[in-house]
């Protein structure tokens, strides 16, 4: 099994700040569901966001099971309150927004940190901050090789 890759420069591309959100979830909001929505109603096509706050629940990817493309993922549910500190970014696939989001959750003294995906159920508040970014020809279409969403400039 092989972990390298043909060495190839890192791809860059410059913008600038657009609009700022700040956003409130509340006591068993479907966060990443929400969230969509918004980024949707509000055209949001390039962004990072940061989060903080608790969610009661979670489905999270917390590695590969193997360091091979395309990995299998190893998945955690989350079914008690964790305290959570992440970021994530904001690009789009065709007309549907693609958000890339690793966090921090923490639970009584024990942290899991991942990717997480689906099943998000907030716990009392989630505060969200939006930063939109403009000027950056980007999406984040299917990577087949890689079996993956992967950030892609035009």
């Amino acid at each position: 099994m092989s972990t390298t890759r043909d060495k190839r420069p890192m791809e860059y591309r410059n913008g600038t700040m657009g609009r700022i959100f700040a956003v409130r979830f509340d006591d068993g909001d479907d966060f990443l569901g929400e969230l969509t929505e918004l980024i949707r109603k509000e055209e949001i096509r390039n962004g990072w966001f940061h989060v903080i706050g608790g969610l009661r629940e979670a489905e999270v990817v917390t590695g590969p099971e193997e360091p091979v493309m395309p990995p299998k993922p190893v998945w955690t549910k989350l079914d008690s309150v964790r305290e959570v500190l992440g970021t994530g970014t904001i690009f789009w696939e065709g007309d549907q927004p693609r958000l890339h989001l690793h966090a921090a959750l923490g639970h009584h003294g024990d942290t899991l940190t991942g990717c997480v995906r689906r099943g998000t159920r907030v716990y009392l508040v989630l505060e969200v901050f939006i930063i939109e970014t403009q000027g950056i020809d980007a999406t984040r279409p299917w990577f087949e090789r890689g079996g993956f969403n992967r950030l892609t400039f035009g």
